[in-house]
């Protein structure tokens, strides 16, 4: 066994983990076509998994309009509420821990996904040069409709009422997705956002959505049950800024003064290569933030335990592994081999390459 930082305890915020790695969010595409509600089987999925310090869900969206894939679960009626009380009490049960992830896609989205047909919104009328899923094919994602000033208050209103139905369905906590190109992310960029009023041209306006998501959030549940995700160097979905290192330290120092339970930053690219552009410093973030800190993005075994071991950073979030490893803790504590993952199984269907991967005690018995 192995005796390493990373498999040790922490308190992160309110929650108490009982080590340090994270089964990182991972769009699934399983949820019930009627009204994106979670099924009986991710209660299954997620309890499988439950030796992880703490389980991220999947990306959840906040509104019917949040919508950005077909077959993601939400997070707003009371038949999502119910599936995902099954989803907590099965975690619990099996001594685990946790958060939702709540998400609004902004532009990355299509007229098919959305109500009554209508347009994605953003905050400027520029097309993502990105794709999504219909449930058929994948799609090029439209020139979106800029939000207007009125609407912002109703999009912080539905993060408030997703953070309460969070813990009506008996989440530990949420993490606001602010990352990858969706919503928050694109409000931050100036890529993205064109806006000449409160909301855009200044850092300090950019940011000034986030902000409210965030007085919203913690003024609902406490902060020290909320956490976040940014992607300070990814141009995922499209999205870029002239000065990303001043920016993300400006929200980092923002987000900072809320005490939240975590920052979770993805280090690189989205999924792919962990390079930083010129200028560039993930330390100086992290140094800003004053609490607990997750790094993500293709970390091996050992590149996990020297990052916590060093203090680059407090907990480590993996996200392929677990797909095909529900007992990866284990594995790693034991240096045991890992199962591979079917990628064609990752998006949509059922049991198959969801919840069938054995466990390393499960495939010795067999042996």
């Amino acid at each position: 066994m192995s005796d390493e930082k990373l498999f040790s305890p922490l308190k992160v915020g309110a929650i108490e983990v009982a080590n340090r790695i994270v089964m990182a969010p991972l769009t699934r595409n399983r949820a019930r076509a009627e009204d994106d509600a979670p099924y009986e089987i991710h209660a299954e999925y997620y309890a499988q998994r439950a030796s992880a310090g703490l389980l991220i869900t999947e990306a959840s969206q906040i509104s019917p309009q949040g919508k950005g894939y077909a077959w993601t679960p939400g997070i707003y009626s009371d038949a999502q509420v119910e599936g995902w009380k099954k989803v907590t009490d099965a975690v619990h049960a099996k001594g685990g821990k946790i958060v939702i992830q709540l998400w609004h896609v902004g532009r990355i989205s299509h007229p098919v996904l959305q109500p009554n047909g209508a347009d994605p919104v953003a905050p400027s009328a520029i097309a993502a040069k990105s794709k999504t899923f219909d449930g058929t094919q994948f799609v090029d994602t439209p020139k979106p409709r800029a939000l207007e000033l009125a609407e912002l208050p109703g999009i912080v209103e539905d993060y408030r009422k997703a953070a309460a139905n969070a813990i009506k369905a008996g989440f530990d906590g949420i993490e606001v997705h602010a990352a990858n190109g969706y919503l928050l992310d694109q409000f931050l960029r100036d890529s993205s956002n064109k806006r000449d009023d409160a909301y855009g041209g200044s850092i300090e306006n950019r940011s000034r959505l986030l902000k409210e998501v965030l007085d919203a959030v913690t003024a609902e549940i406490g902060a020290d049950r909320v956490g976040i995700r940014l992607s300070p160097f990814s141009n995922a979905n499209d999205v870029s800024d002239s000065n990303p290192q001043a920016l993300f330290e400006h929200v980092v120092d923002l987000i900072s003064s809320y005490k939240l339970a975590y920052l979770h930053l993805i280090e690189g690219q989205t999924g792919g290569p962990r390079d930083l552009p010129a200028g560039a410093d993930l330390k100086a973030l992290y140094d800003r933030f004053y609490g607990p800190v997750m790094g993500n993005n293709g970390y091996s075994r050992e590149m996990a335990i020297q990052a916590v071991e060093t203090g680059a950073v407090d907990l480590v979030a993996f996200g392929r592994p677990f797909i095909s490893n529900p007992d990866l803790v284990e594995r790693l504590k034991e240096n045991a081999p890992l199962n591979d993952w079917d990628q064609s199984t990752f998006y949509g269907g059922t049991e198959k390459g969801y919840t069938d991967y054995p466990t390393l005690k499960e495939q010795t018995a067999a042996a």
